[in-house]
């Protein structure tokens, strides 16, 4: 007995008790303040997407126990892939150790204010843009109801540019007006004379069941031929949001082009939150100020002939691409739905090294997020992609549709996809169709595999 009292006065009485002061907590305006500018008022601020602010002390201060469990459990700030295992990416969000360890003393020792006096100065950010003032906006074209329950399609809307010259942009940002109704939103480019989705009429918004399903009736098997698509003579991927996402600013001497007379297409998935609304979703684009050195384009590598077992919980998807010629890679988007639990990026290089570009150990459906590479990889021809993906289709995954199906490839969150969106660049003088040709004129792409 005497010596277990020998250890545990110091527990009892506390460090005071052997004649030290204790430590203060970090306080607000030193410590904590700097860390919620740097990695969290993008979002916790009036308007945008967190549901509380942290712009000052008294609107986060009531949240201090909740900060400290989301970031103790990495649940915030949203920041998905493995650093350890990823190459470093410009973006990210993640909190250092010392960061983490700061928020959980400051909460710990009561989340006090401290001395005003020790604020940074305070980060301001555009009204209601975070890339700037745009140059131009385009939206819906019309008011759209959003119905309080039930399942909407996806949605088309087609917006004209008017343009009578080619646009480079440098900056873009997809906003919807009612966030909490939007689960995502991907903006297209279609130029002109392109034929696809013709049907569409400027403030006439169609459901996407009246296009020819890409999905066969009959399922292909697994192991079938998949690969890269990029289509410009039909439509670009321009730009997304996505929960968490925020403007895109290209780097300089970078940027996306809008060829004259183009239309704009978003492609809407709504998602009901038990309020009937209307949402009049927008873009905002950013002209480049001098004509840029490379061109930035999208390209998708994709396997649709994925098929989930039912219960699967632990369930893997590859999928192998080789590149046809010379590209630099520069920004990763994996895209999968609710099943998605991970997703992967490698890549082999002609001279037979091997590198590990992303590892997204914890996919999640509602908080998908783009990877920007610190250093953009050049992929020289014959450079080989390989996609991962994995699923859990267990009664464990707390928001699978049905445990019980087996699911394939297609359009709604109950179904399923495996898409990396990848942001390429090449100098502005060559044609991207030359560099990754359409579908029609590519050679078959390589085989793609689909393994438990």
């Amino acid at each position: 007995m005497l010596k277990m009292k020998v250890y545990l006065l110091p527990a009892i009485f506390g460090v005071a008790a052997m004649g030290a002061d204790v430590p203060s907590a970090p306080t607000f305006y030193k410590a904590v303040l700097p860390i919620f500018q740097s990695h969290c008022q993008e979002c916790h601020r009036p308007g945008e997407i967190g549901p509380f602010s942290l712009m000052s002390y008294e609107s986060a201060r009531p949240w201090a126990k909740s900060i400290r469990q989301a970031v103790l459990t990495q649940k915030m700030p949203p920041w998905h892939a493995d650093d350890a295992h990823s190459v470093a990416m410009a973006n990210d969000r993640s909190l250092t150790k010392s960061e983490i360890d700061t928020l959980v003393a400051w909460s710990d020792g009561g989340a006090p204010a401290g001395d005003p006096k020790d604020a940074p100065a305070a980060r301001t950010f555009p009204d209601g843009w975070t890339i700037g003032k745009p140059d131009v906006v385009f939206d819906l074209g019309v008011d759209f109801p959003v119905p309080a329950k039930g399942t909407v399609e996806y949605t088309l809307f087609l917006a004209h540019t008017n343009f009578t010259e080619d646009k480079w942009i440098s900056a873009l940002e997809v906003r919807p007006s009612v966030r909490a109704a939007v689960h995502h939103i991907v903006v297209h480019v279609r130029p002109p004379g392109s034929t696809h989705w013709s049907f569409l009429k400027v403030g006439e918004p169609l459901p996407e069941s009246i296009m020819p399903k890409e999905t066969p009736t009959v399922r292909p098997p697994q192991g079938d031929r998949g690969g890269l698509f990029f289509t410009p003579d039909q439509d670009e991927w321009l730009g997304e949001y996505f929960p968490g996402s925020t403007g895109f600013v290209a780097s300089p001497g970078q940027a996306k082009l809008i060829p004259a007379g183009s239309d704009i297409i978003f492609q809407m998935h709504y998602t009901p939150f038990g309020k009937e609304t209307t949402d009049r979703s927008k873009i905002g684009l950013v002209f480049a100020k001098e004509p840029p050195k490379e061109r930035i384009f999208n390209v998708g590598l994709s396997n649709n002939t994925l098929r989930i077992p039912a219960g699967a919980p632990h369930h893997r998807v590859d999928t192998n691409v080789e590149i046809p010629n010379d590209v630099t890679l520069a920004r990763i988007t994996p895209h999968m739905h609710l099943r998605g639990s991970g997703f992967g990026l490698e890549v082999t290089y002609p001279s037979g090294e091997h590198d590990t570009l992303i590892d997204v150990p914890r996919f999640d459906f509602n908080w998908q997020m783009s990877y920007v590479l610190e250093k953009p990889r050049l992929l020289p021809k014959g450079s080989k992609l390989h996609m991962t993906a994995f699923y859990d289709n267990s009664p464990n995954n707390k928001f699978n549709p049905d445990p019980t199906k087996e699911v394939y490839w297609g359009e709604q969150s109950w179904e399923e996809m495996i898409t990396g969106f990848f942001d390429m660049t090449i100098p502005v003088a060559v044609d991207p169709s030359k560099v990754l040709p359409p579908p029609a004129r590519r050679p078959a792409p390589a085989q793609t595999t689909s393994a438990q």
